[in-house]
């Protein structure tokens, strides 16, 4: 085998989602690291022990360890959960259909959508402390009593009262704050790549210097957000002290409270400074005025007595800003929906596959997290006044008893209750359909893959038979998710319809009662199923936060979280700057390093299961000229064709493919079965289909795997083989002869010699 002088081949695997354990990536019971540290490290068999599971001759086998940075600290696992459409909203940029963001439109456009996210999380805990709590339950005496903790505020003024409880969101946005910070340490702890000023984008190109560095980003973004969230709170706060008073110094307030919101917003559309003193320059004055803001709002806030209490119902001005809020947030996703499409229209290489979402794939995930987010604080909203009213759920046909307050939810929060319900029920019914008009089809697919895989069958595996064949047709469901995506979001723009309602101020039970001209019957049947989606939407957010309680206590739930985790926090932060940390900032760099090390020494060949292969993708398009020769690329039940370059044309798309595989001059090996649900070929067109790129060595990337080896007992075995779908693929023999195949072009590479003989047959 051709290796460089003195040095010794290296497979270097690297697996994919929900944290596999070094062991099990080696296939070997002792381990020990060599590189790395608890949270991701490098695994080799301890010397003496014997070669790690599926090694080929000649070749040393290492694994990359990283899923404890998703999957580790059970804290850190539950908070996630929390974070959900923050998450959301941050991975909307990457689905962009092109790279290129002239004048930063769709860029700024997402991140003024996460910024509606903030200031709706805000909103909902000032629905939740200072309007249900501050201004709907304290002053009536049947809400507070028996209930000692709430029965002291109603000894302060309405002022005091309100500054007291306007503390609580700003406390909560501490927390997010500090969540968001810690990542740093956590997991980011790989400085920039390049010593040069990065793009305001790290959206170019993942072979940008500097692409997994967010860290500058993600700072500056997160002081703008903690801005917009103060100034929530402080909008709120003011406005709610303006019953019977117009005095001068509230209103400058509150024009001074809007305008740091409104400046907020501006920095969000402008590119981020690609220096540290630009940065200062902006930021100063940003939190001097928050600072001053706040400090004066709630000064002023606490020394303010007369408010007049007679005003019954929300807090003044929440409807409004709650109702605001959706119909901003409804806008903004009209307009990211149109730049998209524009993006997806203008030519592009003919020879491109669709995305998978039509070019909707940013506004689909915008939408998503949008709902999530209206679920989240609805939820949080109606489950503390269902609290504090003691079981009643009331609404403009179904008034509170006079003691016991109000106690009324704005009108958004019952549209968005309803709308939610109504897009799960159309999603679920499209997601069955979906999979019923499609069986045919997938059928069909599958049994000429079956008579063309076993040809001559005994009459006794005929059962065995039926269940490789219903095993590949349910692999095929993958490709059918995208309609059902689309009908999502189409779903989601037409509950803006909405908006106008929630402007006016009119409920869904009072607009059915409205339309029927009764108070009864139609309107009471209409407020019992928007009661019913009120529960269903708590029931899944309820049963999200039962989750994450589950993963503090189960580490094989925190697992199955990570899952979720690896597949949305892959990408930088560079819209929400609260959501999840992006392990590839560290997991990519590292493995740079960590494979250009071992290139000095000899052959490498990175072996990339899964998401795996994408992060060895990443990796390969981050490393310097000079490792490249020395390196070659193995993938195994990879996505990246069937799901990435879909989901994510603007950076696996087919000529991103194709030039990765020009950077490695080809040394490139794909295995994929028609049983994997997951991965599947990268230069044919479909499952099933002769690839006709045209281009040899792109036509030689892709082995087909037979799954199962055979539908018959062998004689030497007691049951036939297994189906084995997704995982192991180590333990075939086409991945030891790719393996050592890959190990010799790139040691023969890296010496600038040719390789000797014809390619072995795959």
């Amino acid at each position: 085998m051709g290796t460089a002088p003195g040095g010794e081949a290296v497979e270097l695997r690297v697996h994919g989602v929900s944290g596999a354990s070094a062991d099990k990536i080696l296939d070997h019971p002792i381990v020990v690291r060599v590189a790395g540290d608890r949270h991701a490290g490098f695994y080799r068999p301890r010397p003496g022990t014997g070669a790690a599971g599926g090694a080929a001759a000649g070749v040393a086998v290492e694994a990359y360890r990283w899923g404890s940075l998703t999957a580790g600290a059970a804290v850190r696992t539950a908070s996630m959960l929390l974070l959900l459409p923050f998450m959301l909203g941050n991975l909307a940029i990457w689905l962009r259909p092109r790279s290129a963001d002239r004048f930063g439109l769709l860029g700024a456009l997402c991140r003024l959508l996460a910024a509606s996210l903030t200031a709706a999380l805000m909103l909902a805990i000032i629905g939740a402390t200072v309007n249900l709590l501050g201004w709907q339950c304290v002053p009536y005496a049947q809400c507070r009593q028996g209930r000692p903790y709430l029965s002291w505020l109603v000894a302060l003024p309405v002022g005091p009262r309100l500054a007291l409880l306007s503390l609580i969101p700003l406390l909560a946005l501490r927390l997010c704050w500090t969540i968001g910070a810690r990542s740093a340490r956590a997991f980011e702890g790989f400085g920039p790549t390049s010593p040069e000023p990065k793009p305001s984008e790290l959206t170019e190109s993942l072979t940008t210097p500097g692409f997994w560095d967010d860290e500058r980003i993600t700072s500056w973004l997160r002081q703008i957000h903690v801005g917009i969230g103060a100034g929530t709170v402080d909008v709120s706060l003011l406005a709610g002290l303006s019953a019977g008073r117009h005095d001068t110094i509230r209103l400058l307030l509150l024009d001074a409270a809007a305008a740091l919101v409104m400046f907020c917003a501006v920095l969000l559309c402008l590119p981020v400074p690609t220096g540290p003193a630009q940065a200062r320059r902006l930021l100063r004055p940003l939190w001097a005025i928050v600072a001053t803001v706040t400090g004066l709002s709630l000064a002023y806030a606490t020394t303010t007595r007369s408010v007049d209490e007679a005003v019954v119902g929300q807090l003044p001005g929440y409807e409004g800003a709650a109702a605001g809020l959706i119909a901003t947030q409804g806008v903004l996703l009209v307009a990211i929906a149109v730049v998209a499409l524009a993006r997806t229209r203008q030519k592009t290489d003919p020879a491109e596959s669709r995305p998978w979402l039509r070019g909707l794939g940013t506004p689909v995930v915008a939408a998503m997290s949008v709902s999530i987010a209206a679920a989240f604080t609805a939820t949080l909203v109606f489950r503390v006044a269902d609290y504090l009213d003691r079981g009643y759920i009331p609404d403009p046909l179904r008034p509170n008893p006079p003691a016991y307050g109000p106690l009324e939810p704005p009108v958004a929060y019952w549209w968005a209750a309803l709308a939610g319900l109504t897009a799960l029920l159309i999603v679920t019914a499209a997601a069955a359909a979906t999979v019923l008009l499609t069986r045919y089809r997938r059928r069909i697919l599958a049994r000429r893959i079956v008579e063309r895989d076993f040809p001559h069958v005994p009459p006794h595996a005929a059962a065995r038979l039926r269940l490789v064949r219903t095993t590949i047709a349910r692999s095929q469901v993958t490709e059918e998710l995208g309609p059902m995506l689309v009908v999502f979001f189409v779903v989601s723009a037409l509950g803006l319809a909405t908006v106008a309602l929630d402007l006016l101020g009119i409920g869904p039970t009072e607009l059915v009662s409205r339309l029927s001209g009764q108070h009864d019957g139609i309107g009471l049947l209409a407020a019992y199923v928007t009661d019913a989606g009120i529960w269903f939407i708590s029931l899944l957010v309820v049963g999200l936060i039962l989750l994450g309680y589950r993963a503090y206590r189960s580490r094989e739930t925190r697992r199955l979280v990570a899952i979720v985790w690896d597949l949305g926090t892959f990408w930088p932060r560079t819209v929400h700057p609260f959501a999840p940390p992006c392990y590839a900032a560290r997991a990519v760099p590292e493995l740079a390093r960590r494979v250009s090390a071992l290139a000095a020494q000899g052959p490498v060949v990175i072996s990339g299961h899964s998401h795996g292969s994408v992060l060895a993708t990443a990796t390969i398009l981050q490393l310097p000229p000079a490792a490249l020769p020395s390196v070659a690329l193995l993938t195994y039940g990879c996505p990246l064709r069937r799901v990435y370059a879909r989901l994510y044309p603007a950076y696996f798309g087919d000529q991103a493919l194709r030039d990765l595989g020009d950077r490695l001059d080809w040394r490139w090996r794909n295995l994929w079965r028609d049983t994997d649900p997951i991965g599947g070929p990268l230069f044919g067109h479909h499952r099933g289909a002769q690839p006709t790129l045209g281009n040899p060595a792109a036509d030689a990337v892709d082995i087909r795997l037979r799954d199962p080896r055979a539908v018959t007992i062998d004689p030497a075995d007691t049951v036939p083989p297994p189906v084995e779908r997704h995982w192991p693929y180590h333990t075939q023999p086409e991945y030891q002869e790719a393996v050592r195949y890959l190990a010799e072009r790139a040691g023969h590479a890296s010496t600038d010699s040719p390789v000797a003989g014809p390619e072995p047959p795959l």
